[in-house]
């Protein structure tokens, strides 16, 4: 089941008496949970329905014990358990001890008043453990993965539908290459903008432009792509303004590398048919940033690559040797470059 199937079962009043949460995607994963909450539990009634415990701090079989428990003064709770490695792979280095199998013999009848949510912040779960399948069998486990490039466009322009603002044309591009891809960010700087263009106001790309501030990292995606685009002048602005923020050249050298090594090896695995989501998944990427690299990849020819990479690594050592004064040498590179 995925969690849009399994939060239109709880809408209708279907309810797993467990859940187990896992990936990389903390604020979606969070929605979640804050839905699941909204659904199940009164406001009035919080204080005695919700229950915490981390599994780094208190073994599973008192978890176990507190489901079983019947909820004081409410008629059902949620118990919200984060997990260390019950359910993923590798050894538990922690001091508490868990018997995982208070926990089996609890799923054979689960009591009616209790919902337990187990939530796992890692990409996988060790699908050998008895404990994982024994979940997936008697509950529900939903994984929260780094949306795909396209799905997080998406929901970038329904975050600002939903703060009743009017966008145009590349400006929910533009907020994902000037914020980043990370959805905490996002919908705080959509909030942002929302408030700063009124209700039915409108959002275009010079408005996101001029109020959201780029991370170094993002100002090398759009050096690049400037770059690309023969842009020489908007690169060269863009390094200026590096250096005013005080970044160290090499640094910014370094984040050029990176992503210029980033754009040949999407070349090189695009080339072999793999999809964004295995691409992204095999260099441990955002599928978003391998979108962007693709589309950067396409203006490149993979010999050209690898000769700008070469050069590259020839400007590190002259810089890092005194050979080369430092901003002397990426401008010369930029110049270079943009011919």
């Amino acid at each position: 089941m995925d969690v849009k199937s399994a939060a239109k079962a709880i809408k209708q009043g279907e309810i797993s008496p467990i859940y187990l949460l896992y990936g990389s995607e903390k604020y979606q994963m969070k929605e979640f949970t804050s839905f699941l909450e909204e659904q199940v539990i009164q406001k009035e009634e919080r204080d005695f329905a919700l229950v915490h415990y981390d599994l780094a701090e208190t073994p599973l079989q008192i978890v176990v014990e507190e489901a079983e428990m019947v909820p004081f003064m409410v008629p059902r709770k949620l118990i919200f358990v984060r997990d260390s490695s019950v359910f993923t792979a590798g050894k538990d280095n922690g001091k508490v001890e868990h018997h995982v199998e208070a926990l089996l013999e609890y799923m054979k009848n689960p009591a009616e008043y209790s919902v337990l949510i187990f939530v796992v912040n890692n990409e996988k779960l060790d699908e050998r453990k008895k404990i994982v399948k024994a979940v997936k069998s008697s509950g529900i486990a939903l994984s929260f993965m780094p949306m795909g490039g396209d799905e997080l466009l998406r929901w970038v322009e329904k975050r600002f539908k939903d703060g009743g603002c009017i966008t145009t044309a590349g400006a929910s591009e533009m907020l994902i290459n000037n914020a980043g891809t990370q959805l905490q960010t996002l919908s705080a700087e959509v909030d942002k903008l929302c408030l700063y263009a009124g209700a039915g106001g409108t959002i275009n790309p010079e408005i996101v432009e001029q109020l959201v501030a780029r991370s170094t990292e993002q100002n090398i995606f759009v050096l690049i792509e400037h770059i690309a685009n023969l842009r020489l002048e908007q690169a060269l602005a863009i390094f200026y303004e590096l250096l005013k923020q005080r970044e160290e050249p090499i640094k910014i050298a370094s984040l050029i590398s990176r992503q210029f090594r980033i754009i040949l090896q999407v070349k090189d695995l695009a080339g072999q048919s793999y999809s964004q989501q295995q691409i992204a998944s095999q260099l441990s990427l955002h599928p978003y940033a391998v979108k962007i690299a693709g589309e950067q990849a396409r203006k490149f020819q993979a010999a050209q690559l690898r000769q700008i990479l070469s050069s590259l690594g020839e400007l590190d050592y002259q810089m890092k040797t005194g050979k080369m004064d430092k901003v002397l040498g990426i401008e010369l590179f930029l110049l270079r470059l943009g011919k």
